[in-house]
């Protein structure tokens, strides 16, 4: 739909307020207490100005524009509560990690050689090619992007290992924050070598043009909003993406299963995929919501603060070789709506979810003025949104846009079909 270009860049666009510097002062309590900026489309010939700038919502009322907030994250004593947490997080975020052992495989779940022989390997190959032969071109495109996320992987733990105190500062430290990060990684390499795989087997894919996309995504590399040293925000913006991931690959195997388009191999990989993202999502959202009990006014602000700008997914650089700059990502967004593996809602339901889950709504004690003011900007989020996608619906049946039709390399130069806004 038009409403994918307008009102997301696939995944996870978002929304951020900020304060002065020094604000914040940790006291740690002796019990604890049991998006919008959506971007425009920056090709003048897909610009929907004015949806973009009441989606923008920038009034004085909405933000107090003010980049010296984010340090007074990063002084000692908020640093202080990170350090204190280790024990914490030994108990209730490592636990989420599956021993190696007990791990999926990629060859678990495709044809192996070794175990099936010549004959068999062939025959369970032509039997995944015709179960991917059904699956229509669009998702196709969806899978390479949610591919070529998970692919990129190298950049992640390097964005980690900026943030203060929780960093696996030497490649092998022995705190509960570096193993994490390293466990994390680990268990996440192992999707994109598995969706890679499939993709190569399934013969619907020109795999050079797809392993060029991921060099190039990897070449340069990803932009995360606000802070890049404030652990705080960084977990904000982990635990959307997670979530935002899982849907994105529990969308395609629903979409591609038996009651889809009949790959049964692939629906199970995608879901498979998505059952580790949604662990992962669970591990940043129980860090988050401890912060939210240690610090609340700290974090309902550092929430509104990421929620004010632009979460994009990792992907926002994907590169086909022929676009430069958002050309491309802009036209993938456009598709992974109408194909519905992350739409608009689906972003919504992220930011409900997610202020249900941190009690958003219900805080009250211990929040700053400017704690309010992001407490209360993050619960109307939802419904604004709402509305903006209403309205921009409404707008695009209006115009009777005509489908565009859109060549991609990743399938042979064949044509997807999108309607984009004027």
């Amino acid at each position: 739909m038009a409403l994918a270009a307008t009102l997301l860049r696939f995944g996870y666009p978002s929304c951020k307020p900020n304060a002065p510097a020094g604000t914040f002062r940790y006291s740690k309590p002796p019990t604890p207490a049991v998006n919008g900026v959506l971007p425009t489309i920056n090709r003048s010939s897909w610009r929907c100005t004015a949806v973009a700038t009441a989606i923008r919502w920038r009034g004085k009322k909405d933000v107090v524009e003010d980049e010296d907030e984010w340090p007074s994250y990063v002084t000692p004593e908020r640093l202080d509560v990170l350090r204190e947490m280790e024990p914490w997080v030994e108990e209730h975020v490592l636990p989420l990690l599956k021993p190696v052992e007990a791990s999926w495989q990629p060859s678990d779940l495709l044809p192996d050689p070794a175990a099936l022989g010549s004959d068999g390997f062939h025959a369970a190959c032509l039997d995944l090619r015709a179960g991917a032969a059904g699956v229509p071109d669009e998702l196709l495109v969806c899978l390479v992007a949610n591919m070529v996320t998970e692919e990129a992987l190298p950049t992640y733990p390097s964005g980690l290992n900026r943030f203060e105190v929780v960093r696996d500062s030497t490649g092998a430290d022995a705190t509960a924050w570096a193993r994490w990060i390293r466990g994390w990684s680990a268990e996440e390499n192992r999707h994109g070598d598995l969706l890679n795989r499939y993709m190569h087997l399934s013969a619907r894919f020109d795999m050079r043009e797809v392993e060029r996309t991921v060099q190039r995504l990897i070449r340069d590399g990803m932009r995360v909003p606000g802070p890049v040293r404030s652990p705080l925000h960084g977990f904000v913006y982990l635990t959307f993406q997670e979530r935002a991931t899982a849907i994105a690959h529990g969308n395609t195997a629903r979409l591609t299963g038996t009651r889809g388009a009949g790959d049964a191999a692939l629906a199970r990989i995608c879901g498979t995929v998505a059952a580790d993202e949604k662990r992962h999502e669970e591990a940043y959202t129980r860090i988050v919501g401890r912060l939210f009990e240690l610090e609340p006014d700290a974090a309902v602000r550092a929430m509104a603060y990421m929620m004010r700008r632009q979460i994009d997914m990792p992907t926002a650089f994907i590169n086909d070789g022929r676009h430069s700059g958002r050309e491309f990502y802009d036209r993938f967004i456009a598709i992974a709506q109408q194909a519905g593996t992350y739409t608009i809602s689906d972003y919504r339901g992220i930011i409900e979810h997610l202020i249900r889950q941190w009690g958003v709504e219900e805080l009250a004690a211990g929040l700053s003025g400017e704690g309010r003011q992001a407490r209360d900007y993050l619960c109307a989020l939802p419904n604004k949104i709402q509305r903006m996608e209403e309205k921009v619906l409404d707008r695009a049946a209006k115009a009777r846009n005509k489908p565009t039709p859109i060549p991609i390399n990743w399938i042979f130069d064949r044509t997807i079909s999108v309607l984009l806004p004027d």
